[in-house]
């Protein structure tokens, strides 16, 4: 390997950036030089590690600072700020590159097909994080306005957005909290947020952590039912798993504690598909079908029994889907790009310097150790194609600032970012806080760029 190899990764989110970290350590392993570039559309890195995890989840530093340890390794470039597919496209890449990562990630929600889920009052997870995590580019006002709530799923995000909504504002300000997210939240009069998954209390897609928050929230009961346990065949088989058996322990406490003293509650429902939303020109109530599982324990079938519950907010939590890549074959089906172990297929053929990692490779679904398995991968396949890479012009290393100049583009670097970093830790120092993080995009690029 006697020509340093040159890649671009585009988001630099998790994802990209372990990409970046591996692409590194294998080719210094096998005695080559490599430069790296990552593009990002925020102005800031760590894709949904900054904007997808509730505010109160502390236990994300530790990734952030490995995250940041690779940016500061010295290898890697940042573009903050630049779009692809606006700002620079797939053919500029092929001139200052031997190949190109995409790792854009899945941003929005998946779909979820029954009547009614487009009621003004119906909204998607993602949205409503994207809004209490002060994305730049969502609205900074969120309707607050329901009583009564419903939250569809039982997944990591679905407990992230029913804990946000139910718990008491001021528990929120030791966090980074956007000031605006605060204020929204303390004027919402909120009583109930109802959690609904299809599946058992012993079939959910949560982990321990984020069940076992849900019970520490102040002023917050904590409300299951009996008629939902008891209901597997499988019960004590899927105890040998220690997480379910964790959730288990957790569960059967609740339904022993007193309750009825809060003046906000948190209901958990099982066996609940949901089946429409209701109203009359805007969200009224939620109806879902009871189930049960199948007579051979293996899956899940409606009763026929229909439930309405009084709303006037629906989140639909359903998971997330990834956005097209402009340029680059794309399966709308399954919303990740066509690949064979990260080389992206067009057809029957891989594309020659086209690569793809995270949940665009492999959609929505791991945590952060899969991400690191998924770049692998990735990376051998790239380092393997010797002979299918781009054939760029001779590097220059003012060239891809040059370019974005042209076109009138606002990048942030690395040093920017850091820059930003301490600005919104100094912004939180006052006030005991770790940081407040700056919302508007212009405030971030004028921050991070000294303007």
């Amino acid at each position: 390997m006697s020509e340093t190899l040159r890649i671009a990764v585009v988001g630099a989110g998790p994802a990209g950036i372990y990409a970046a970290d591996i692409l590194k350590k294998e080719v210094a392993a096998r005695g080559g030089d490599v430069l790296i570039d990552l593009f990002e559309h925020l102005p800031a890195p760590y894709g949904l590690v900054r904007y997808g995890v509730a505010p109160d989840h502390p236990r994300i530093t530790g990734i952030i600072r490995a995250l940041r340890e690779v940016l500061e390794s010295g290898v890697v470039r940042l573009f903050g700020n630049v779009r692809f597919g606006e700002d620079i496209a797939l053919d500029d890449l092929q001139r200052h590159y031997h190949g190109v990562i995409f790792a854009t990630g899945a941003t929005k929600d998946a779909p979820l097909d029954i009547p009614g889920i487009d009621l003004p009052g119906s909204y998607g997870a993602a949205d409503v994080v994207s809004w209490y995590d002060g994305h730049p580019d969502v609205p900074r006002e969120w309707p607050l306005e329901a009583k009564e709530i419903a939250v569809i799923g039982n997944g990591n995000v679905a407990l992230d957005v029913a804990r946000v909504l139910v718990k008491h504002p001021e528990d929120l300000l030791p966090t980074e909290v956007p000031p605006n997210v605060y204020q929204g939240l303390k004027a919402s009069p909120v009583t109930d947020v109802h959690v609904f998954g299809r599946r058992g209390p012993l079939g959910v897609k949560f982990t321990p952590l984020e069940l076992r928050e849900l019970g520490e929230l102040r002023d917050v009961d904590m409300i299951v039912h009996d008629e939902d346990f008891g209901v597997d065949p499988n019960e004590e088989q899927q105890k040998q798993n220690k997480q379910i058996l964790v959730i288990s322990r957790t569960l059967e406490q609740w339904r022993t504690r007193e309750v009825g003293q809060a003046s906000r509650r948190l209901h958990l429902h099982f066996w609940s598909k949901p089946d429409a939303v209701l109203g009359d020109g805007r969200v009224e109530a939620l109806r879902v079908e009871r189930t049960r599982p199948t007579d051979d324990g293996t899956g899940l079938e409606g009763t026929g029994e229909l439930r309405e519950f009084p709303v006037q907010a629906v989140y639909r939590a359903v998971g997330y889907f990834s956005s097209p890549v402009p340029g680059v074959p794309f399966d709308e089906l399954r919303g990740v790009i066509p690949n064979e172990a990260g080389r992206v297929m067009d057809g029957h053929r891989p594309l020659p310097g086209v690569y793809a990692t995270g949940w665009i490779k492999r959609g929505p679904v791991g945590l952060i150790g899969h991400t690191k398995s998924d770049a692998k991968e990735t990376i051998e396949q790239l380092l393997a194609d010797d002979n299918s890479r781009w054939e760029p012009q001779p590097y220059e290393a003012d060239a891809v600032p040059a370019l974005l100049a042209e076109r009138g583009v606002a990048w942030t670097d690395i040093a920017g970012w850091i820059r930003l970093d301490e600005h919104e830790m100094g912004l939180g120092e006052p006030e005991g806080r770790a940081r407040i993080k700056v919302v508007p995009r212009d405030e971030m690029i004028r921050v991070s760029r000294r303007e």
